[in-house]
Order: structure tokens, then sequence, then C-alpha cells
């Protein structure tokens, strides 16, 4: 994948948003928390797809820095993202509150210290928290997993997790085309085709029957 920016710091938390205004201006807050209190340089990214109310200046008020992308689509949103990221790490993730941004360090320290080359959030380690995933999601989410993990040959227990960070070196190798929320399974299909470093991280969000339904035709027709 083509990176547009240079490297310039340590950590990129990258937030794709459509139509949070209610949101993401705490979660940018809770970010820019997380880097001054770890002492990490970085930036908090916020790429805009196409939102129709204020998301974008609330953003930018808090201290994000935000790129648009119109072109509509959650792996649309990110590939834009990271092509405009300047961390040596990336961490994705959502701005609508759903995802602890205040302790990151356990998905950015293995990447800086050079132990993984992709740390995996996890909701189902040491047990499914309380909330972390609707009824149907408890249902869905495993199976599809499941069969991601027998498709593409790794251990990854949580393949539609909102949450992951990579190396600028990863982001390299991989060749991600995805526009909608499949983006998440192709990720992580394409980074056990390369044969990365995959590391997992607990976390305690699959939106709808419609998004499972393109993981599955994703792990079935990768191509």
């Amino acid at each position: 994948m083509k990176l547009n920016e240079p490297c310039s710091v340590e950590v990129t938390i990258l937030l794709p948003c459509l139509n949070e205004a209610a949101a993401v201006g705490p979660c940018v807050d809770e970010a820019q928390r997380f880097l001054m209190e770890s002492g990490r340089t970085g930036e908090v990214l916020v790429v805009d797809n196409g939102s129709d109310d204020d998301s974008a200046s609330i953003a930018a008020a808090h201290g994000a820095r935000v790129v648009m992308e119109p072109r509509r689509g959650y792996g649309r949103a990110l590939r834009t993202g990271l092509s405009h990221s300047r961390g040596a790490v990336v961490v994705l993730s959502d701005c609508d509150g759903t995802y602890d941004l205040l302790h990151l360090e356990g998905l950015v320290r293995p990447l800086l210290e050079g132990g993984c080359d992709l740390v995996v959030g996890d909701r189902f380690a040491g047990g499914l928290e309380p909330g972390a995933m609707s009824a149907l999601h408890r249902l869905g989410v495993p199976v599809l997993s499941a069969l991601g993990r027998l498709r593409f040959h790794t251990s990854v227990r949580d393949f539609h997790s909102g949450q992951r960070a990579l190396t600028r070196e990863a982001i390299a190798r991989l060749k991600l085309r995805c526009d909608g929320m499949e983006f998440a399974t192709e990720l992580i299909a394409q980074a056990a085709g390369q044969r990365l470093r995959i590391a997992f991280e607990r976390r305690s969000k699959l939106r709808t029957f419609s998004d499972g339904v393109r993981h599955l035709r994703y792990i079935l027709f990768p191509g």
C-alpha cells in the first residue's frame, strides 16, 4: 500500500467518521490524552467519510488532523487514512465511543518494540465482557471468525474487532482494496498471507446482518 505522508511521529490514532458530531469530540480528546499521558509522539487523524453534520469541524476544533474522503465506506475511509498517516504505528479504531482510546499502550508497545507487526483487539480474550457484542454478533462473529481461521490459516479469534494496530512497514506490504466492512477481514487475511507476526490484546462492534454477509463473502471469495 502506498503511503503519501512521511513518518514523523510514533503513533497515528486513525478514526473513520460518519455523522458522529456528538461523539467525535470526546473521542479525539481521549486519544489526545493517551498520547499525552503515555509520552508518545503522535497525532489523531480523523477521516470524515462524507458526514452531513459538523463532525469534521468538531474533530478539528478538538485538535485532530482531518482528511476528507467523500466516497462512502468503512474500508474506503480507513484506506484513505492509512495513506495519510504519519506514525510509525497506526491504531485503527472508531469514533462513536464504543472503544477505549485512553488505554492503547497494549496495542502500541509491542509494535514499537519490534515484537510483532500487527496487534488485533480481541473481545473474547478472558471471556466476553458484558456489552461488548450484541446477541446476534455473539453467534455470528465466532462463526465467521472460525471460518476465517480455516480459510486463511491464522489463529486470530476476533476477525471483526474494530480496534487493531499495525506498523508502517506492515501497511506498505498490504494491498488493501475493500471499501466496506469486509475490510476488517481483508486486513487479517492479507496479514496472514504475508506471514506478518500477529499478537492479540484484550479489548472491550459488526453492526448489522448485512455486514456479516459481506465478511462471509470475502472469506469465500477473497479475490
